[in-house]
């Protein structure tokens, strides 16, 4: 599941209600002229068509995309049928091509064809007026994938952009990391990246900027609470391979593990923790998913498999109401007292692990209630590298629980307070009363 807040589907796109203008003779030679100057530009790029039959056909075959991503019955069809006629009007294709001679005829530089095209397709979904379905070029797919893997050549800190300001703020600094190196902390607001404004670019491409090659450096400006001024860092970039899970036993045979997101290697580690907890003579266990984005649902739906007994743990809907139950065998479950930390920053895929052991009655939820993101997107890959993210169904907890835009109320309402010296920097977690808020639970239920 991709997340990375707030959603609205829209596949029935309206038609254009704008009357095209007059156009002069001048005019309508100008879009003739351009169209014939982007149509040798791609004749030297070896494609077949000139560019507005390719804009077209392109926008058709993403169309037919969407047909395949169900396995299109006759309703389905011709639900299809019905956006793509709906958009892809006469008086939309005239528009457009008007628009392209004007950008030909008027734009003070030689405008770039690949850009304009790509902001055709990425048009096109930014009209679904969803955040969370997009349309990335080969090399914005490329740098998406990565996190999926929890390798590559960055700072080290994981980011969250709030969708209305667009504000992004550190809430993760891994240990060793470069980020930890430079003095970045856990709730820094990222203000620049470069000369590029954080604001003013969706998270997943300024991730791109602060990626780059080992060895060199980025230049990050931030603004830190109690600070007057802005901070500045030159970050020296390195491979980072980031566990995603972190585990110890505390006191009363509890062992705490801690998941910053859903990752491909994410179950591996989760298992290994639990394992090595069970070597220690973990008797009650705390699964910490406070400020855990989401991630892949695959990995989450692996890690309850550990958990849970038999059963659906989460099941989605489609549009036309066609549903996929995900479940649990009876293979691995385990039978002892645990508690869910959970918070605001706690999202998507996290909320199905809260949800499922919420509605098993498998375990106590601790801390303030969750983001709310009960929407499923599939991402796919397009033959020419490229892709797109959708929005495809709802999803829903065990006991039909859709909890978008409403989150999941914890058991046990409590707000964060670090009980210890936060300026110290040294993190304890016996001085987080949540935590000590969960110990004393699970002490009480083993009694």
């Amino acid at each position: 599941m991709m997340e990375e807040k707030e959603e609205k589907q829209a596949w029935d796109l309206p038609a254009q209600n704008d009357t095209a203008s007059e156009e002069s003779e001048f005019e309508d030679f100008g879009t003739r002229a351009f169209r014939r100057h982007i149509e040798r530009k791609i004749a030297r790029k070896k494609f077949i068509a000139g560019l507005l039959f390719g804009i077209f056909a392109s926008l058709a075959t993403v169309a037919g995309s969407l047909a395949a991503l169900f396995g299109m019955n006759v309703i389905e069809l011709s639900d299809k049928n019905k956006v793509r006629n709906n958009v892809m009007t006469d008086q939309v294709m005239e528009k457009l091509n008007n628009l392209i001679g004007t950008i030909g005829i008027y734009y003070y530089e030689d405008a770039d064809v690949d850009s304009l095209v790509t902001g055709i397709y990425k048009g096109l979904f930014a009209g679904l007026n969803d955040p969370y379905s997009a349309y990335y070029t080969q090399e914005e797919y490329e740098e998406m994938m990565i996190s999926t893997t929890a390798n590559y050549y960055g700072i080290g800190a994981g980011l969250q952009q709030d969708k209305n300001t667009m504000q992004v703020k550190i809430t993760k600094v891994y240990d060793n990391s470069p980020a930890q190196k430079a003095g970045l902390k856990e709730g820094d607001e990222i203000v620049e990246v470069g000369d590029i404004a954080a604001t003013s670019t969706e998270l997943e491409k300024l991730v791109t900027q602060i990626r780059g090659e080992e060895g060199t450096s980025v230049h990050l400006k931030v603004s830190r609470e109690g600070e007057n001024d802005y901070l500045e860092y030159d970050v020296v970039r390195a491979n980072v391979k980031i566990p995603t899970v972190e585990s110890k036993m505390l006191e009363g045979e509890i062992g705490y593990i801690q998941v910053s997101e859903f990752a491909q290697n994410t179950p591996k580690e989760f298992e290994a923790a639990i394992e090595s907890l069970k070597a220690d003579g973990m008797q009650a266990m705390i699964v910490d998913l406070r400020s855990n984005g989401g991630g892949l649902l695959t990995s989450c739906e692996t890690m309850l498999d550990l958990i849970l007994p038999e059963g659906t743990i989460v099941y989605t809907e489609d549009k036309y109401g066609n549903r996929q139950d995900l479940k649990s065998d009876a293979e691995h479950y385990m039978e002892m007292p645990m508690a869910v930390l959970i918070n605001g920053n706690t999202a998507s895929a996290s909320e199905i692990f809260a949800g499922a052991v919420r509605d098993f009655e498998y375990g106590t939820l601790i801390g303030t209630r969750t983001f709310g993101k009960g929407i499923v997107q599939q991402v796919r890959q397009l033959a020419d590298g490229s892709a797109y993210k959708l929005t495809v169904s709802r999803y829903f907890t065990p006991c039909g629980d859709n909890i978008h835009g409403t989150g999941i109320a914890p058991d046990i309402e409590l707000e964060y307070e670090y009980l210890g010296d936060e300026e110290a920097g040294d993190y304890d977690e016996m001085k987080d009363n949540q935590i000590v808020r969960a110990i004393e639970e699970l002490s009480r239920e083993r009694k």
